[in-house]
């Protein structure tokens, strides 16, 4: 996954993503279209970072326990609607970091690492102070939610890791699968059988992942990747972690799990996913929902 190849394709991404997260204990989707606006709004806060604004959509009870979401590479907070709706019903406060260059989030111009991507992140805690909280990170996001357990372990209570990677390469084909997903020159049939084959377990549907590609956002991240040793984020300092993995992950092979397992003892947990690739929240929500809940409770006992 070389950041050269997407430094060589300069694709401008063209669409504006609107989130609206839907709150279905609060009859959020019976209201009028003003209101659902001035939900949206409300709840997008814009937070002071030392390296410019960062955008994080908080929903959910002020009272509730804080989770933080923290997306796959060079995609926003959206991805999150879903799981977060099932979150905020079962009464956790969720707070979803934008990454820089998405939503309101300020671009910075300048070289950056995990270190200061995790740090971005963490202007979310300025919302929930004097408490933990737990951080939920999908693909590149698991990297940065390592990373914050590792630079700030007081703070977090726990980690859990959706289709988490690092050290067992992809195969060449796949590479190449993912480069080509955020590639929006390509005639869109082609490019969604690119991101079916990186992202997606045979079978499923590739389209509801069709919108939210953000390549110079992911070029950014894969040098902050490179320019951050792994060993500065695998372990996690010594919080507890969960891991989903998705049997039919491509990007991200299970023996990434495996290896996640043995470096970290009981304090971490693994639970595989049948049906899902590294997309994994489009493709079995009510799983990844389910044990993210199950774990919550655990910790909470």
């Amino acid at each position: 996954m070389a950041h050269s190849n997407f430094v060589q394709r300069r694709v401008l991404c063209l669409g504006v993503l609107v989130g609206l997260v839907i709150i279905s204990s609060m009859g959020f989707a019976q209201r009028p279209e003003i209101e659902q606006q001035a939900f949206v709004k409300e709840h997008g806060r814009l937070l002071d970072a030392p390296r410019g604004m960062i955008e994080v959509l908080d929903n959910g009870p002020t009272h509730g326990e804080p989770i933080i979401l923290l997306p796959s590479l060079g995609r926003g907070a959206e991805d999150f609607n879903d799981l977060t709706r099932r979150l905020t019903a079962a009464g956790y406060r969720v707070l979803r970091p934008q990454p820089r260059g998405i939503g309101r989030s300020a671009v910075h111009a300048g070289p950056q690492t995990l270190a200061e991507l995790a740090d971005d992140a963490m202007v979310a805690m300025t919302l929930i102070p004097n408490r933990q909280v737990v951080v939920v990170g999908h693909a590149f996001g698991n990297r940065v939610a390592r990373m914050m357990a590792s630079r700030h372990p007081a703070r977090i209570r726990g980690v859990v890791l959706l289709a988490a990677g690092g050290k067992v390469r992809m195969e060449p084909d796949i590479e190449e699968a993912l480069v080509k997903s955020f590639d929006l020159a390509i005639a869109e049939p082609q490019r969604l059988a690119y991101v079916a084959k990186a992202f997606f377990a045979p079978g499923n549907d590739p389209a509801v992942w069709r919108d939210g590609w953000f390549t110079k956002v992911a070029e950014a991240q894969i040098e902050a990747t490179d320019k951050t040793p792994i060993d500065a984020w695998w372990r996690t300092s010594n919080v507890q972690v969960l891991v989903m993995q998705p049997l039919q992950d491509a990007l991200a092979p299970p023996e990434n799990a495996e290896i996640l397992k043995r470096d970290g003892g009981d304090r971490v947990s693994v639970v595989y996913i049948d049906g899902a690739g590294h997309a994994l929240l489009p493709e079995q929500p009510e799983a990844v929902a389910k044990h993210l809940l199950d774990y919550l409770r655990k910790l909470r006992g």
